[in-house]
């Protein structure tokens, strides 16, 4: 299947001297491609700050209107959120089409957008990014995507009444809906989390920037120690490959457990409405007992990328969570791998020896409530032997007069259940 033409696009930022600017100018290209799109030209402007009417100065405004007309471009991508009045002035002097970062962030989303909660929580995001921009085009395209534009619901209202006003009332009136569904779907994930602690699983999350291999790093992870029925995540190289977070129980050989989430990933700027509206999705995160923050070792930004991880998980309450540091596709690197300083590890998902580390670090970080005990059980209470033998790790095990011997590394809650049948040396 033959991918559809990109299109064309001119990107334009600011700098006011933040030392960031280059790598968000060059992320920028990359969201851009990952919707589809391609960069024809990149315009700068040194200035300390946006004009408050037309982000650029008059002069660069000018300027670009001319690039445009000369190009035959029709969309502008600009590095920052622009207020409604910005958009509104650079589209009547470039006649060509402004999308802001947030709006492109908010467009990847909704055509990246799966199951149900995701496209709802997108939904809800751009109804609220569209709110106070309802005099410019964009909310108009918008209306498009979200499907709460001004309708002929409102034709008998009174002729005094502007159009913006019943557009105002519909966008309320969508978010409220929304809401109330997300709301239902929030209160099942959260029975579903509150299931998985009775059953005494630990919880690990896989977090970090977009396409730093967390879905990689987590199929490898599914494929040695997932049951077989499980599906594979879905593995792209683009931005925001998936928004769904993926639940996997890992069973280890010595049958310890464990649940391993893959959370959407972050980048920077994140649009304020969207960290809201996955709040509930990265509940997983916040839930966790341990966080894998995966970064990219063979990009140069890495410690910029995980600026933006520490900064987004704390907006949304992730704060004393313990963490291990993955710098993934050391592959790509001249770096030795797999290799341990503590609680940071240099890997490649692709690699087998680099996974048996992490799951050597992830047990020292959730197992640390297991004991080891010896048990003595009469041959009528089989069905202990059998538990002990599918949940725990049976060290050693021998048969006497009185009934089942063995030696067993199990949760401390398994041992308290059973610890009738402990025996002393």
């Amino acid at each position: 299947m033959e991918e559809a033409p990109r299109t064309p696009v001119i990107t334009i930022g600011l700098n006011a001297g933040q030392a960031t600017f280059n790598y968000s100018m060059t992320e920028l290209k990359n969201l851009v491609e990952a919707n589809n799109m391609t960069v024809v030209e990149e315009i700068q402007q040194a200035l300390a700050k946006p004009q408050p009417g037309t982000y650029f100065g008059t002069g660069k405004v000018e300027e670009l209107a001319t690039i445009v007309a000369d190009d035959g471009v029709d969309i502008i991508v600009v590095n920052d959120e622009l207020t409604p009045s910005q958009i509104r002035n650079l589209e009547n002097v470039t006649k060509a089409r402004i999308i802001d970062r947030t709006g492109l962030i908010l467009e990847i989303f909704a055509n990246r957008a799966q199951s149900r909660e995701a496209k709802l929580q997108v939904q809800l995001a751009m109804l609220q990014y569209q709110l106070p921009r309802l005099h410019t085009s964009a909310s108009q395209r918008l209306d498009q995507q979200t499907g709460s534009g001004g309708g002929g619901g409102f034709t008998n209202r009174g002729a005094g009444e502007s159009q913006t006003e019943m557009s105002r009332r519909t966008i309320q009136r969508s978010i409220n809906h929304v809401n109330h569904e997300l709301k239902e779907i929030n209160q099942a994930a959260a029975t579903q989390r509150q299931q998985r602690e009775r059953n005494q699983l630990p919880s690990v999350a896989l977090v970090g920037y977009t396409n730093a291999g967390k879905s990689t790093l987590m199929n490898a992870l599914v494929r040695q120690f997932g049951k077989s029925e499980e599906k594979q995540v879905f593995v792209k190289n683009m931005l925001f490959a998936t928004l769904d977070t993926s639940v996997r129980q890992l069973t280890f050989p010595d049958q310890k457990k464990m649940l391993l989430s893959d959370t959407v990933g972050f980048v920077s700027q994140l649009p304020t409405q969207l960290v809201q509206a996955f709040r509930s999705t990265l509940a997983e995160a916040a839930s966790a007992d341990l966080l894998i923050q995966v970064v990219d070792y063979a990009d140069p930004n890495r410690e910029a990328m995980m600026a933006t991880t520490e900064q987004t998980l704390h907006e949304i309450g992730v704060n004393d969570v313990p963490m291990i540091t993955v710098f993934n596709k050391a592959d790509l690197t001249e770096a030795d791998y797999p290799s341990r300083a503590g609680d940071q590890l240099i890997l490649s998902a692709q690699d087998d020896a680099s996974v048996k580390m992490l799951v050597d670090a992830m047990k020292e970080k959730v197992f640390h409530n297991y004991v080891t005990a010896n048990f003595l059980v009469p041959f009528a209470d089989g069905e202990v032997v059998a538990y002990l033998n599918d949940n725990a790790h049976v060290l050693n095990t021998d048969y006497e007069a009185e009934g089942t011997a063995l030696k067993v590394e199990l949760q401390q809650a398994d041992f308290d259940r059973f610890k009738k049948y402990v025996v002393t040396d």
